[in-house]
């Protein structure tokens, strides 16, 4: 019974995970730059296929100040992500916000 189980969760597991993929997408504010309907204040959301979702298991504030010059409420920057769309929300497993492209 025990090998059983043991099955049964690991194909679970191999199961959940081949849902999650790894991508680049666009980040930033899902109020201020993805015009998204929140519930006040600025969150932050990424756009996937031309959709934007807000986005659940990273925070705004962890990659600098929102309203720097170079901060999510100020510009669309890059990330790469890890994780997958549940209904109309991206839960993410991992997000690294990628460095600025320098302007042309």
């Amino acid at each position: 019974m025990k090998k059983v189980i043991a099955i049964v969760m690991f194909l679970f597991a191999f199961t959940a995970n081949a849902q999650q993929k790894t991508q680049i997408v666009e980040a930033s504010c899902g109020q201020c730059n993805f015009a998204l309907k929140g519930k006040g204040g600025c969150d932050l959301a990424v756009k996937i296929d031309g959709k934007a979702y807000f986005v659940d298991g990273a925070k705004m504030d962890h990659h600098g100040d929102a309203h720097a010059h170079d901060g999510m409420c100020s510009v669309v920057r890059k990330a790469e992500v890890t994780g997958e769309v549940v209904g109309d929300r991206y839960k993410a497993t991992s997000f690294k916000l990628l460095p600025m492209e320098p302007k042309k």
